[in-house]
This record gives C-alpha cells, structure tokens and sequence, in this order.
C-alpha cells in the first residue's frame, strides 16, 4: 500500500500550459510533508516530453504557520537573476474544513478550541487527517506567468532597476501569493473570498508612497516617520479576515439574534440580484441602523447564502477584546469618530478604501453614522461615502452600486435604553461586559426583515469617472449629499410597516386616552386601507384587522412594557404605559414617513382655507413647500418638482377633484379636509413641531445679550419641555426629546438664529415662535376633527 503522501489528491489541477519554457514551480508549504505532497503531484503529473533538466523549484513564505517575519530565499533570489525567462507556477497545499451533516465545510468553534483550525492543521495532525480523511487535503495551482511579464508588471508598479533583485524577488512573492489565494478560493467557495496582503500591496504601491513622501514635506517631517505612522493606522483600519474566523463569526452572530428573534425574513431573488450586481462591479451595503444586530443579521443572510463577508466599517469604540480581534479577522474594519486633522490617517484611509473599491470587495456601513434613537433614519453622515465617491472619480472602477437596505424589527431590546438617552440619560460606553449584558436581556421579540432597496449606480449620478476633472468643491458637496439623501429615500421606501409600528402610531393618535380592543381595531381600519390602497411594503400579512390579530400585537407591547393593559378580557383597554411614549414613539417613527406627505396636505389646506385668502391654490403650495422648509432636518423629501408631484398624487387620493373644492372657498376647503382618511398631521408631525416650539420659546427667553452654549440650551429645553406637558400646552408627552430639540437647533442654526451677529436676531426669533405657535394650532384641529370621528360626530 503507498504511503499517504504518495497517492494521488481529489481533484488534482492539471499540469501547466509551459509552451516549451521551463518551469519554476514557487512551493508554498508550511511542513515537510506539504512540500513532499507537492513534489509528489509533480512527479505525477509531469508530462513525458519534460525532463527534470525543464523543472526546477524555489520556495515562498509559508502562508501559514509563519512564527516570523520570512527571509527571502536565496534560491529564488538567483533564478530571477538568472536572465532566463522560465514560466512561473505557484503551488500550495490546502486543507479543507470536515463536511457537516448539510454539506458544507464550515468550522465550528467547538472545533478550534479542542483541536485548532482544520483549515491549517499542525504537523502531527496534517499527518492524521491525510490517513484519516485524504479528501480534505488538495494541491492548489495559482495561474503561472512568465518571468518576462512579472518583470514588466513590477516595472509599470514603480519598480527598480533590473539589476535590484531583492525588490523583484518580493513582487514575484506576492503575485504569488494573490495567485494562489485566487485558485484557494475557487476550492473553498465564495463564502470565503477573503483578501490577503493588503497592508503589503498598499504600502508597496509607489502612489501611496509618493503622496506619503509629499504629506511628510507638507507637514515638515522626515519621510520615515511618516511611513512609520502609515504603517501603523493601516493596521489599526484594515480588516484581516481569514476563512475560520468568518465561520466562528458567523456563529456568533446567529447566536445572538436566534436568542431573540424567531426568524430573519428576506427576499432571495432581491438578494440574487445584488450578489450577481457584485461579481460586475463594487458593491456598497448601507443599512438602516436601529440595533446592534443589524450587521449580525446581514452578515447571516449573506454567510447562509454562500456570499462573501462584507468589509464592514465600525467604529473604533467597537474595537474591544476579544471581539474587536476576532470581528476584524471576520471582515471588520474599525475607524476613528474623528480624525479630520490628522492628514497621515486620511491618507491611509482613502487608500485602504480604493484598494477595496479597486478590487471589488463589498463594503457595507451605516450611512446614518450611529444606532437610530428616535426610529427615523438620522441624517446621513457624508465621511466615508465621500472617499468611495472620490475612488470612483479617480478611476477605481468605471461604476459602484450603492445597495440601500433596510433592517426592521418586529421589537427591539434597545427601545428602553434610547428612551432614557432621549430623555436625557447617558450612553452606556462598549465593552465585552456590555456585550454580555446585551445577551442575557435578549428574549422573543418576533422577525427581524431584511429587505433590499433599488440600487443606485454612480455611474449614472455622476456620469463617468475623470481621473483627471477637478470638480468645483461646492458642486461636488453637492452631488455627494444628492447621493446620500437618495440612498436614504430608497431605504424608506421599503422599510416595512409591521404590526408594531400600526399599533402605535394608533395608539399615540389618541392621547392618553385608553382603548379597548375593538376601539383599537376602530383605529386602526382607516390606517390598513391607507396602507393597502397605496400598496405600501408591510411585514407580511398585518392581520390586524381581526380581534385576534389585535390583540396578539398588543399583548406583545404589553409584554415588553410600551403599552399598558388595565383589567382582562373583553372589559380590558390599552393606553400608552406611563414614561413610555418615547419608546411607543420609536416604533411609530420607523414608517411615519410614509405619512408625511398627507400630514403636510391637512395643514396646508387649513391655511389656505382661511376666509382671507384670495389665491388658495398658489397659498397652498407655499405653505406646503414653507412647512417642507420646516421639516428638512427631521426627514427626506425629494428636490421641490418631485415634492410638489407627491403632494398632488396624496391630495387627489383623498379627493379626485381636490383643486375645484380648494379654489371654491373657505367651506369647501374644510370639508376637503374632512375627506381625509385617515388624518396624519397629529400624529406624524405633531411630537417634533411642538418639540420645535419649545425650542423656539426658549431662545426666545435665552434673549441676544447672554453668550449661548449648546449643552445648556438643551438642558433649558429638556426643563421647559417638561414645564409645557405639566401645564398641558404641549399635548404630546413624547415632544420632550433630547434628538428633536437637536434638530430644532440645527434648524435654529441654519436660519441664524443662533449667531449673535444676525441683524435683528430678538424679532426673527419671536416669528420663529410664532411660526411654531400657528403651525400647532392648526394641528389642534386637526387632532380635534380626528377625535369627533371617533367619537362618531363626524364620517
């Protein structure tokens, strides 16, 4: 019987194309008995018109099982300079993972701890598995090349002259190397398309390094510190993944959302389609964020669907042990919240984003910047899209796809935890403890849906890519929010309403009041034929058209606290539970988007329908656009053209002949109102504009002649918030919220209101108030008309 190491390997390649040129085999091999399997496929395969005199091998660094850094053989180092030009063929030695029971090859964790990686076996137990489980080991075959062709490659790449071997012997090495990782990958899967030598192809490139010598003359330092400082936030930024750790990753992450979610729901063919959008081009994910499971959740859809780990971008803050180490070889890449005045940094990072751009490997991070505290999508963060926007001009590639996506939740475990932050509460800071106190508080919270939006071509935003256009700065801000802005709409527009987000958008329409089930399903009957006559994406059948289905929705809030149930059966009513409006309200901002629109319509119409108008249609438009001017910073709407088309498609779904009844007057006007069904503005807008309003009141009392300060106006505006609910003159509990007084300065900022040196800031502060103020009002009446079809007064 031959000894292992001389029979022949499952699946062998076949013997390169030499085209009568002599071959130089380049043997990468960790052990002995590697190098010996090699030299045996060899033997086996050599084809009798080559004679050993045609054959001749060179070792590479072990790729794996490296203890130190590997010197260059001198035996390589002479065949280059030999000044021949033999055909160049690397080969390696891979070690499959065992199959499981469903056929795959993955690692488990199980299986590191008690014998190390299967994918790169010690010597003793390379020796056991070659008798024990021979299928498991194969030779890999990188594509060959002339010497010829990786001289003139390592020329063009800025190389030296012919004469300096040492450089050309770690160009051939790393070729090489990215062969053999190219032809590995064909044997493992895709799932497991992972690159190798970044750092080293990044800091050998002799652009980086001319900018890097450039940088240090700016910034007047000597060139090997700045190189030094590269190399070292390279390390810090890069991903390092490696094929078992994206598996023990992987069941990490499935760990922790089946510990609290029944399911993730998403649609195969979307997903199809953007997987075969990546084997084109560069692919960026940019999810919603609302939970710290959102990239486990993704990360699982792609991992259980044979897709490769996106480069995913985290924030330094997440780099802790030992997850920030094993998330990082899992695809991972972690990045400073703030790094504007640190030119080496930027520079590393933009070239560490072109190399993933150039070469095709996904990314994925949160446009949004940070976790969702309100349930809207926060306003985008233009950092690291700006630097895939700036590698597509340069010429990176001639397109990248923007994948929107949007994560919901049927309930999440954070709500409680955002609630106190918008109330005024501090953020737990990150670490291995937090992470294991976020374990333990999982329990069921239903599905977690995944669904894709339509890709957005850069190709088409901003026309072919120009290495060589300078675009005017303020154009190219321009574009960029754009891009971002239409990421962010094509995010809401499949973002799912699920029976949680109905229930409380029901339930905080009505105030305080309580509700019994069958007033609840009351409720909601107007909102479900809105959703479904405008064929708005949902979570699968809401079923909340039945008494059972109700009550199956509130039990769950029940359960979780939002709402509060008071006696039992049918006797039972449901309300908002107490200091939970800003938790309910989460969950309500998730698709109040969806709403806007018809929310802006109700109060436009009300004042144009004032018995003093003489224009009411032109009033009714610039209202609309004025109350859209008031509301940018809280949501997305399209350029003004777009904006006025929806608002006329929302009206006229209410009413065909909504135009003849706004032009007949102030009478026809109102009952144009009435015909609105179901009413939005008091429950879609009401919480952020009477947020805005106490804003607006406290500037008003801040006065111009005291020095303004960011964190003590918010302090002021928490107080006067709390201040207005007890007294009653604001009606939503939830409009005390550290975010919405947030971007009620913003907005405050933006109209310099905030700038002492503003002309006449104490009166254009008052109208701002009283702006507010109006808005409000009408918003009352709005409330008031929705309470007397409750009440059954009204149709």
């Amino acid at each position: 019987m031959p000894a292992p190491d001389a029979r022949p390997l499952v699946n062998e390649p076949p013997w390169p194309q030499i085209d009568g040129r002599r071959v130089l085999f380049l043997v990468d091999a960790s052990s002995p008995l590697e190098r010996r399997l090699l030299e045996g496929w060899i033997r086996r395969n050599r084809p009798e018109s080559v004679s050993d005199a045609d054959i001749d091998c060179a070792p590479l660094p072990p790729s794996r099982r490296r203890r130190r850094r590997a010197k260059i053989d001198r035996r390589l180092a002479a065949a280059l300079a030999a000044g021949a030009d033999p055909l160049l063929a690397p080969l390696r030695i891979a070690w499959l993972a065992p199959k499981r029971d469903d056929g795959s090859r993955s690692v488990r964790l199980i299986d590191v701890l008690l014998g190390g990686d299967p994918r790169d076996p010690g010597r003793l137990r390379q020796r056991w598995v070659l008798r024990r489980a021979h299928e498991r080991c194969r030779v890999v075959a990188g594509e060959p090349a002339p010497l010829s062709e990786l001289r003139e490659r390592w020329h063009q790449s800025g190389g030296g002259d012919a004469g300096e071997t040492t450089g050309l012997v770690e160009f051939v090495q790393r070729q090489a190397g990215l062969a053999l990782e190219r032809a590995e990958r064909r044997v493992r899967g895709a799932r497991y398309k992972v690159p190798r030598l970044v750092r080293e192809d990044i800091l050998a490139r002799p652009a980086f390094r001319g900018q890097l010598m450039r940088l240090a003359r700016q910034l007047d330092r000597s060139e090997a510190s700045v190189a030094r400082d590269a190399q070292r936030y390279l390390r810090e930024i890069a991903a390092a993944h490696h094929p078992t750790m994206v598996d023990v990753a992987s069941q990490i992450f499935r760990f922790m959302y089946t510990r609290g979610y029944d399911r993730l729901v998403y649609d195969p063919e979307a997903l199809e389609r953007t997987a075969a959008l990546s084997q084109r081009h560069p692919v960026v994910y940019l999810p919603s964020h609302k939970s710290n499971l959102d990239h486990p959740a993704l990360h699982s859809v792609l991992y259980q669907n044979g897709l490769p780990a996106n480069h995913t971008a985290g924030g330094i803050n997440m780099n802790f042990f030992p997850l920030g180490p094993l998330f990082r070889r899992a695809g991972i890449f972690f990045i400073r919240r703030s790094f504007k005045d640190n030119e080496v940094y930027k520079l590393v990072l933009r070239h560490y984003i072109d190399y993933l751009i150039e070469k095709r490997f996904t990314l994925e991070w949160y446009l949004e910047g940070g976790r969702s505290r309100s349930g809207k999508l926060l306003p985008p963060r233009f950092g690291l899209l700006s630097y895939v926007v700036d590698a597509y001009r340069r010429g990176r590639s001639d397109d990248v796809y923007l994948i929107p996506v949007s994560i919901a939740y049927d309930q999440i475990q954070d709500v409680g935890d955002y609630a106190a932050e918008q109330s005024g509460g501090a953020k737990e800071r990150e670490s291995f403890s937090w992470f294991l106190r976020i374990l333990r508080r999982l329990r069921r919270y239903g599905e977690i849906q995944i669904h894709f939006g339509e890709p957005l071509s850069l190709a088409k935003a901003l026309g072919p890519p120009d290495p060589k256009a300078e675009p005017d700065p303020d154009e190219r801000n321009l574009e960029l929010q754009k891009i971002a802005f239409e990421t962010c709409v094509r995010i809401n527009r499949v973002t799912p309403i699920t029976p949680t987000s109905l229930v409380t958008l029901a339930l905080l329409g009505v105030g305080d009041q309580a509700l019994t089930i069958e007033e609840t399903r009351g409720a909601l009957e107007r909102l479900l034929d809105y959703t479904e006559r405008r064929q708005l994406p949902t979570s699968g059948g809401l079923d909340l058209r039945t008494t059972d289905g109700v009550s199956r929705a509130l039990d769950e809030l029940v359960r979780s606290g939002v709402v509060t149930c008071f006696s039992e059966g049918p006797e039972a009513v449901y309300r908002i539970g107490e200091n939970q409006h800003l938790a309910a309200a989460y969950y309500r901002n998730t698709v109040i988007h969806f709403f806007v629109t018809g929310a802006i319509s109700e109060l436009a119409l009300l004042h144009a329908g004032g018995a003093e108008i003489e224009n009411r249609r032109q009033t009714f438009f610039d209202e609309a656009l004025r109350l859209r001017d008031l509301l940018k910073f809280e949501f997305f709407f399209p350029d003004r053209e777009r904006f006025l088309a929806e608002l006329r498609r929302e009206t006229a779904f209410h009413d065909p002949e909504w135009e003849a009844a706004l032009d007949a007057g102030p009478a026809e006007v109102h009952a144009l109102v009435r015909r609105f069904r179901p009413f939005s503005a008091h429950r879609v807008v009401r919480p952020f504009l009477e947020s805005y309003r106490v804003a607006a009141d406290s500037l008003v009392r801040w006065g111009t002649d005291r020095s303004f300060t960011r964190n003590e106006f918010l302090a002021e505006c928490m107080a006067l918030g709390k201040q207005y609910n007890l007294q009653h003159r604001i009606r939503s509990a939830e409009s005390i919220s550290k975010a919405s007084f947030e971007t009620a300065l913003r907005l405050a900022e933006h109209r310099r209101l905030v700038d002492p040196d503003a002309s006449d800031l104490a009166g254009r502060r008052w109208a701002f108030a009283n702006e507010l103020a109006s808005v409000v009002r009408r918003i009352d009446a709005i409330q008031a008309l929705a309470a007397a079809r409750r009440s059954g007064v009204t149709g």
